[in-house]
């Protein structure tokens, strides 16, 4: 499975909605869109250190990164990329 479509799962598996119809395109700042709450957010930060084993520094650790699909994927493939370059 690829970084975007592991993401969307991620995030549809715990969209907090009330009706099963519901969809979010890739740039939708998922935030906004009131889905997700603070307590999503921090389960986020998690899957995406563990799922695709990088470290998230405190830098890393702002909203704009985690608001969309497309800036989460942005986010993984920087840090694959320095992590990469660095060995």
């Amino acid at each position: 499975m690829e970084v975007r479509e592991n993401i969307r799962a991620f995030i549809g598996q715990h969209l907090i909605v009330f009706n099963d119809d519901v969809s979010f395109t890739d740039e939708d700042n998922i935030f906004e869109l009131g889905f997700v709450n603070s307590l999503f957010a921090m389960k986020l930060l998690n899957y995406v250190e563990h799922t695709f084993d990088i470290v998230l520094e405190n830098e890393d650790i702002d909203i704009n990164n985690f608001s969309s699909v497309n800036n989460i994927e942005r986010l993984i493939a920087g840090k694959l990329s320095s992590t990469a370059g660095n060995e």
